[in-house]
């Protein structure tokens, strides 16, 4: 038996955001509620702090802030190189997993591998066992050897699959299924497919589709799209397509949207939660981050949970309400004047609101431990609201509809800060590695500034 990998220094681990106990993590899986507690379950690799045959990590919270680690759900067996992404949906009272199994045909290449879909089934919501008759699903003719990343859920009593997949003409895209009792499966329609790789990429990894507010929702992380000015300057993307499902199950769909527009976010999965909320979790890395802590024992981290919600044509995002358990005192309240710097705990929530902001670039915030900093600037002129990061490659843009004046509340841990613009109209996802106390300074003044400290410590491993 191989031995799991141990932390061995504390100074990046976070203090809300859940994560493994040591070894690395990826994309979440299985957002899912069943008896009585949200269930998250991850892409997670025991044995060292870096990507490795993958399992399923799972963690479960009453109440999506403070999570219990639990133990592997899915481990690959000997017919399997790894357990990959999937989603859970619960039928006949037990907690089922759709999950990619990956095969490697040459141990030698990892590029030599098929993918296939399988299940696996719990009746406590811990203890989880394969099913028999696995694999459910088989990649089809009209596809190249990307076939992953399932993503279930139910309707008038039918099962309905999105996946990711590449076809045979080099698109991403989108496959639709249905079943009756998750193990007897049938292609519906290709759902949506990539106009070009320059625009909509070469794979479409992770897909979710779902109702909200009435308009259908793609929601995928394509690989192989091109900058375009500030868009797109991830290695790959995250975002999203709003239309409607026509008769013949095709997406009839707007163009290609970034959901986040930070440096450290992909890998998206949401859940309908029992009050009727789209909740919303992403990998709060990507795969060109430079995760430091991996020389700590571990890698990789979720983002808070988020709230969304269909505005003009354009998804919004807000912390769920659940957040507010977390604080445990109130630093600041009131307005702050320009140039003045605050104190900021190493786990903390800010809320600020900048009025009648002048012509010309406005710095706005600029957070600081003497070493690391992290700034948010602003031109009303064009509209164009930028964060900077001292890393390599630290700047990220985006237009704003209008720049007279901005609200803006930060999530702020001791590795990471999660912005939310306007209610959360646009966001910027970031790890960023703390090394001494925090000050904030607002070079404009905010006419309301409230400072919250949050635990310091929310999970339970």
């Amino acid at each position: 038996m191989k031995e799991k990998i141990r932390v061995n220094n504390q100074r990046y681990r976070l203090g809300y955001h859940l994560m493994t106990s040591g070894g690395w993590m990826n994309d979440p899986n299985g957002f899912s509620w069943f008896k009585g507690y949200y269930h998250m379950f991850y892409q997670y690799y025991p044995y060292a702090a870096e990507w490795g045959p993958m399992h399923w990590g799972h963690a479960r919270s009453k109440d999506l802030v403070h999570w219990e680690t639990l133990p592997v759900a899915l481990t690959p067996d000997e017919a399997e190189d790894g357990c990959f992404s999937g989603s859970a949906v619960v039928y006949e009272d037990k907690l089922w997993l759709i999950y990619t199994g990956h095969h490697l045909t040459d141990p030698a290449d990892s590029e030599a591998f098929y993918q296939d879909q399988n299940l696996a089934w719990s009746e406590d919501g811990v203890h989880f066992v394969k099913y028999e008759g696995n694999p459910v699903l088989q990649v089809p003719a009209d596809n190249t050897k990307h076939f992953r990343d399932p993503k279930v859920w139910q309707e008038a009593g039918t099962f309905y699959m999105v996946l990711g997949s590449q076809g045979k003409d080099g698109l991403g895209r989108a496959l639709l299924y249905q079943s009756k009792d998750l193990k007897q499966w049938e292609k519906v329609s290709v759902l949506a497919k990539a106009a070009n790789v320059k625009s909509e990429g070469y794979m479409w990894e992770c897909p979710d589709f779902f109702h909200l507010m009435g308009q259908d929702v793609l929601l995928m992380s394509p690989q192989g799209v091109e900058a375009q000015g500030d868009r797109f300057r991830n290695l790959n993307q995250t975002g999203y397509m709003l239309g409607q499902v026509a008769d013949d199950k095709e997406f009839i769909r707007g163009q290609f949207e970034e959901i986040d527009h930070g440096h450290d976010f992909y890998a998206t999965q949401t859940m309908l939660a029992p009050d009727g909320r789209r909740l919303m979790v992403a990998w709060m890395n990507a795969w060109d981050s430079p995760m430091y802590e991996k020389a700590d024992g571990w890698a990789g981290a979720l983002t808070i949970p988020r709230e969304l919600s269909i505005k003009d044509n354009h998804i919004y995002q807000r912390p769920v309400q659940e957040m507010q358990l977390l604080r445990e005192k109130k630093i600041w309240d009131g307005n702050l004047a320009a140039g003045k710097q605050l104190a900021i705990p190493r786990t903390a929530e800010v809320e600020l609101f900048f009025g009648d902001i002048p012509d010309g670039k406005q710095k706005l915030l600029e957070l600081s431990d003497g070493q690391q900093t992290l700034s948010l600037e602003i031109d009303r002129r064009d509209r164009r609201l930028t964060l900077r990061r001292t890393t390599e490659d630290g700047e990220r843009s985006l237009t704003m509809r209008s720049a007279a004046q901005l609200d803006l509340k930060v999530f702020i841990d001791n590795s990471s800060a999660e912005l939310f613009v306007n209610e959360g109209e646009f966001t910027f996802t970031e790890r960023i590695y703390w090394q001494n106390d925090l000050t904030m300074q607002l070079p404009w003044g905010a006419e309301v500034a409230k400072v919250y400290a949050l635990e310091a410590q929310a999970n339970r491993y």
